[in-house]
């Protein structure tokens, strides 16, 4: 074989590996005198694609019904069949992964075993030996701690010298017991139920604002295990069908329900994350929306993002913005759980109460943000950037605490999810479930308002052993 026949025949493979090159301006060597196809000419007589023809395998119709009545992600359980929910006990749904630690305990060492736990909380107790409670330790135990050391906490002239003597320990390189780092703000009481009460009284405990309930032994102060809003909600939307008069409300709208509050606390995506914690702080919430310039929401920040705060390479990110924090929050989630994740779960006032305590289910969030000019339940994760869920070589916060971030007037939030209108949160479904039943839960406007107007902090009493506060839980 000559040397030009050769280089015929090897451009000729090339050519058939890399289609592309047939579209080229560039004269063949080969072909040079043939007619050169356009590429509309190369384009006709080809087969029309198979999804001009498709049709979608379900209605518009169809897609809003399954919308507005989402089905389960659990199943029911066969137990509870045929059971009015009001006579079921506490003790039977109540999660009996507990975990203790002292009073004497250092800060750090609880926040370790915190970050460790599949629980959100952690129950203190005077001893180790104590199988009693006498108070928690939580993720907003820990934000208030970490604003006091990076000195974002201001104390009441009451508590100054408290303060005072803290930070001079600190200094120190003395450990700080979760003892003192309780005294630092208000706190949600303790609140118990014996393990034979039944769930009327949790909805009706929750339903006036209490986040969750350490059940005892009857008769005793032992600790059988904890209840939270999120597990009772979850169990009674997964067994609906078997509670008819709470089956009942899940295809009503929230709007004609009337459930939600629009007192908001936002805080704009180009403030610094210390503002936005600070914030969550004094007003007593689990969790802010964060919005753009146009008000439109484009992520949330919860107390337990503040995990992501705990180690000294992420001190940066209290500086950054909030909208950056997003960015870590997320990337985050897309290396713990191996998929990308939305910014921000939202609904509207038209939203079911099935789609939303679905999402919330789905989401394992204590609020959901209700939002005006709503056009899809899931909010576009691309125009914010969605970061890779590659395993990468460094934590996240090593490098992402340095990066410049969107600015919230640049943001395309009206596309991403709409302006913010309002919010639910699980409170105020249960406080729901507690009114259609006949129980008392309380009226949560003026919880709100109590727990605003609350400036005093909590009193531990070691001779009680119990948490007394004046402010009334949200």
């Amino acid at each position: 074989m000559d040397r030009d026949e050769s280089l015929q025949r090897s451009g000729s493979a090339r050519s058939s590996r890399n289609p592309s090159m047939r579209l080229s301006h560039v004269p063949s060597p080969v072909h040079s005198h043939s007619h050169r196809q356009s590429f509309t000419e190369q384009m006709r007589g080809l087969p029309p694609s198979p999804r001009a023809n498709r049709h979608l395998s379900l209605s518009q119709a169809q897609i809003q019904d399954l919308l507005n009545n989402p089905p389960t992600a659990g199943t029911a359980d066969p137990a509870f069949a045929g059971r009015d929910w009001q006579h079921i006990s506490v003790g039977e749904l109540v999660n009996q992964d507990v975990t203790f630690v002292e009073l004497d305990t250092g800060v750090e060492a609880a926040t370790n075993l915190l970050l460790e736990s599949s629980s959100p909380v952690l129950l203190v107790r005077t001893g180790s030996s104590d199988k009693a409670a006498a108070t928690t330790f939580d993720y907003r135990d820990l934000t208030q701690y970490l604003l006091f050391a990076t000195g974002q906490l201001q104390p009441d002239e009451e508590r100054r010298v408290f303060f005072q003597s803290l930070a001079k320990k600190a200094q120190q390189g003395q450990p700080i017991p979760v003892r003192d780092a309780k005294n630092l703000g208000t706190k949600e009481p303790l609140i118990t139920l014996p393990h034979t009460a039944d769930l009327t009284k949790a909805v009706e405990t929750f339903g006036g604002g209490v986040h969750r309930i350490v059940v005892v032994k009857e008769r005793t102060d032992e600790v059988v295990g904890i209840l939270s809003q999120l597990e009772l909600v979850k169990f009674l939307w997964e067994n609906g069908r078997s509670f008819p008069n709470i089956d009942q409300l899940y295809p009503q709208t929230i709007k004609d329900l009337g459930i939600g509050t629009q007192q908001l606390i936002s805080v704009n995506g180009d403030k610094p994350l210390k503002e936005a914690l600070k914030l969550m702080n004094d007003e007593g919430v689990t969790s802010l929306a964060v919005v753009d310039n146009g008000y439109n929401v484009v992520g949330n920040i919860s107390n337990v993002d503040v995990k992501l705060l705990t180690k000294s390479s992420s001190a940066p990110l209290l500086e950054n913005t909030c909208i950056h924090f997003i960015t870590v929050i997320l990337s985050t989630r897309g290396m713990n759980d191996g998929q990308d994740s939305f910014p921000v779960f939202h609904v509207s006032p038209n939203s079911t109460l099935a789609h939303t305590v679905a999402k919330l289910v789905a989401t394992k969030a204590h609020r959901i943000w209700q939002n005006v000019d709503h056009h899809s339940s899931l909010p576009l994760a691309h125009k914010l950037r969605p970061i890779s869920s590659t395993p990468q070589a460094q934590p996240p916060l090593m490098h992402l605490s340095t990066t410049p971030s969107v600015s919230a007037s640049a943001l395309p939030g009206a596309a991403m999810s709409g302006r913010l209108s309002g919010v639910v949160s699980l409170t105020d479904i249960l406080n729901l479930y507690a009114k259609m039943s006949g129980l008392n839960p309380g009226d949560l406007d003026e919880v709100r308002r109590m727990r605003r107007r609350s400036s005093s902090g909590s009193v531990f009493s070691e001779r009680s052993g119990r948490s007394v506060s004046i402010d009334r839980p949200r």
